[in-house]
Formats: structure tokens, C-alpha cells, sequence
């Protein structure tokens, strides 16, 4: 229990935090891989690079600070985290060291104003916060111990399968024959893999693409082009060019919050951009499977009938279920789109397409895909009048604001 002195200080440090936080955060980071190089073998050099771990993490100590003497208002965002931490096989010894940097690098950045009484209210609630952490991912680790199986296992490639021009699925199997999990639709896997050249280890994070029960699990996986293949596409690139069929990565059981847990029959919408259509079709799959007959709109978004993956298995899909719809939109449709007359609306999806395609206001929404595309869409549909509350959405790596990608 802190004392009402300490919460007073962490309090008043949340507008320090608010205009230093990535200051202190990026800081943080490079003094706890110089000291613990090691640690870069868990965590993502990608989202480093790009800034995006420092953001979030700035972010959730921000937070931190403001709802000190509230932390259950947090809960939502502390399991989404810990769904990460358990997926990247963070423990509860990694916790001290955290800490310690982490009041260093106050120290260092804010300098004198990191008073001892200041250092001293954040080293204690820093404890209390660790502790929420711990507590919630040791239930992830009994969970996934209990329904899978503990850290990282062996699972050789048993089919690798083209789905566009960019995009690659891989059927993943046990290597010790047990069958694979049962998950929930819009969960996600963390892949490691040791790629020749590579100082440590490379860990990502990939949507299951398919509905749970099958013998095998499946990830469909981007290349990356241009700047983002130094960013992101160190693994995803070497899954396309060098993984194939016979084999094996290391991967964790299916983890996130992300996932179909309306069980209603209510309407439902999913809404996908690029590669962000994987967790997407796991979720209509899934309602295929066990929900035929539910009211669903799904709406993919891609560059063009090239880019665009797996048309011919959500037309299959659909064509299954009972009052299931698709629309189709290309950014920029090929000669050969037009010919074939394979998409729906052109261009970008705007306010406007969105004020066509979204009848039900009440239904509950799943969006997913580049963090423009999220926001832009997100925006657009509390402007037609969608309640934030039935608006579920997912990152591609840590979550960050969205704010400064939706439309003014």
C-alpha cells in the first residue's frame, strides 16, 4: 500500500513525465542494453529503431503516474501488455532491472529535478506496478502451461502457400506430434528465429490466420520493401526467403486480448487493411464455423488485386455463411482489376465509403491494419456515430496514440 505522500509525488511528476517521457524512456533503453545486451535476444530491434517501444513505454508510465492511487482503471491496458510479456517469454526476475534503470534514467534525464524524495516515491511505486504485472502474466504462464505449453516450442513447416504478391502463409506443426491449441480468433504467436549475421536472437509477433481445431496452425506473413526491410523485415523477409517446408521455429502459445469474444448474435464488421486482414479472417472463419447464420459485413482494403490475399478463401467463406457480405476496396486497381471487376470502391477508405457500408451503428467492430489506415478508419466511425466501446483494434508491435492519425 503506498502512502498518500508517495502517490502525491508520483502525481505530480505525470506532467514531467507527459513532456520528458520518451526523453527518459529512450534513455532507459540504451543504458539497460548496454549493461544487459542479452536482453535484446526478447525484445524487438524493429520497434526500437523506430522509436515505437520508447513511445509506448512512455506512454504506460505516463499513465502510470496518473492513475497511481487507481491502478484497476489500467487493467484493460496492463493485460494487453502482459499478453505481449508472456508471448515474449518475459519473467518476473527481468522486473528489478527494469526498475533499476528506469529510476537512473529519471535521474539522468531530469537531472536536479529528480529530487531524492521524487526517486524515492517512484522506486516504491514502481514496486507496486511491477507487482500488477507479475501478478497478471503468472496467470497467462499457468494458463498457457496448463492449454499449451510453457516459453518457446519446436514446430516444423509443413506447407508454405503463396496468398499474393506479398504475402505467405505457413502451416506450422508440432514437432513432438501433439496436436496444436485451441485459440481464440485474432490471437497471435511469437516466432523466434537465429538468422546467420545475427548477434541475438529475433523474435515476432504474427496473427493466426485461421480458425482454430485444425492439426496445424497457421501465419501468414508480409515481405517487407525499402526502408522497412532494415525495420521490420529482417524476419519476415528470411521466413519467405529461407524458411521452407521440412523446417522448424521456435514459437509461443497463442496469446492477446485482440480476439471474437462477442458471443451474440449481434451484427458484426471487420475491417482490414494490407496484411492487417489475418486476424480478420480468423474471426470470420470462425463465425462460419459456429455462427453461420450472424449478420457480418467484412471490408478488406488493398493497394490492388495483386497486394490484395486470400480473395478466393473469404469469397468461399461467405458463400457459406447466411447473411455474410464482403466489400472490396483498391487504393490504386490495375488494368487487369477493372477487366475482372474484382473490387468494389477505389481509393482510400474514407468517411464517405464508410457512411455506405456501415448500416448497423450498434454492431460491434474489429479493425486492423497499418496505424494510419486504424486511425483514420477509428475516427471515421465515431463520427458516424459508432460508440467507442464497440470499437475493438489491434497494433502490429507496441500500442501507441492514435490520435495524430485521425482525420481533423
Amino acid at each position: 500500500m503506498l502512502s498518500n505522500k508517495t502517490i502525491e509525488i508520483v502525481k505530480s511528476t505525470a506532467p514531467i513525465l507527459a513532456e520528458r517521457g520518451v526523453e527518459i524512456t529512450s534513455y532507459f533503453y540504451k543504458s539497460l542494453f548496454e549493461a544487459y545486451p542479452e536482453l535484446l535476444n526478447i525484445f524487438n530491434h524493429a520497434n526500437q529503431k523506430q522509436g515505437r517501444q520508447q513511445t509506448a513505454l512512455a506512454n504506460t508510465v505516463y499513465a502510470a503516474a496518473t492513475y497511481i492511487d487507481q491502478l484497476e482503471v489500467l487493467l484493460p491496458a496492463v493485460k494487453q501488455i502482459a499478453h505481449k510479456h508472456r508471448s515474449l517469454n518475459v519473467k518476473k526476475e527481468h522486473y528489478p532491472i527494469v526498475g533499476e534503470y528506469l529510476l537512473k534514467a529519471i535521474k539522468e534525464v531530469l537531472g536536479d529535478a529528480a529530487t531524492p524524495d521524487i526517486i524515492e516515491a517512484w522506486g516504491e511505486a514502481y514496486q507496486v506496478i511491477a507487482q500488477v504485472f507479475i501478478d497478471v502474466e503468472e496467470e497467462m504462464y499457468n494458463k498457457a502451461k496448463l492449454e499449451a505449453w510453457e516459453e518457446f516450442k519446436s514446430f516444423k513447416v509443413v506447407k508454405k502457400e503463396k496468398e499474393s504478391s506479398v504475402i505467405t502463409s505457413f502451416y506450422l506443426e508440432a514437432t513432438d506430434g501433439h496436436p496444436a491449441p485451441i485459440y481464440q480468433a485474432g490471437q497471435y504467436i511469437t516466432v523466434r528465429l537465429s538468422i546467420p549475421g545475427e548477434e541475438y536472437l529475433l523474435n515476432r509477433q504474427y496473427s493466426l490466420s485461421d480458425s482454430a481445431g485444425k492439426n496445424t496452425l497457421r501465419i501468414s506473413v508480409k515481405r517487407e520493401a525499402g526502408e522497412n526491410i532494415d525495420q521490420n523485415g529482417k524476419v519476415s523477409n528470411y521466413l519467405h526467403d529461407s524458411v521452407n517446408v521440412g523446417d522448424e521455429v521456435e514459437i509461443t502459445a497463442p496469446a492477446g486480448d485482440f480476439v471474437l469474444h462477442d458471443e451474440a448474435n449481434s451484427p458484426l464488421y471487420l475491417i482490414s487493411g494490407g496484411v492487417g486482414i489475418t486476424p480478420m479472417l480468423s474471426m470470420l472463419k470462425t463465425v462460419s464455423d459456429n455462427q453461420p447464420d450472424r449478420l457480418v459485413t467484412f471490408i478488406q482494403a488493398a493497394k490492388d488485386g495483386d497486394i490484395q490475399a486470400f480473395g478466393s478463401e473469404v469469397n468461399e467463406t461467405i458463400k457459406s455463411m447466411t447473411n455474410a457480405k464482403k466489400y472490396v476496396i483498391f487504393e490504386q486497381p490495375a488494368v487487369s482489376d477493372r477487366e475482372e471487376n474484382n473490387f468494389d470502391f477505389e481509393g482510400y477508405l474514407d468517411i464517405q465509403k464508410l457512411e455506405q457500408l456501415v448500416i448497423e451503428k450498434d454492431a460491434t467492430f474489429y479493425v486492423c491494419g497499418p496505424v494510419a489506415f486504424m486511425g483514420s478508419v477509428i475516427g471515421n466511425l465515431q463520427k458516424l456515430g459508432v460508440q467507442t466501446e464497440h470499437i475493438n483494434y489491434e497494433f502490429f508491435g507496441p500500442s501507441i496514440e492514435l490520435k495524430q492519425y485521425q482525420e481533423a
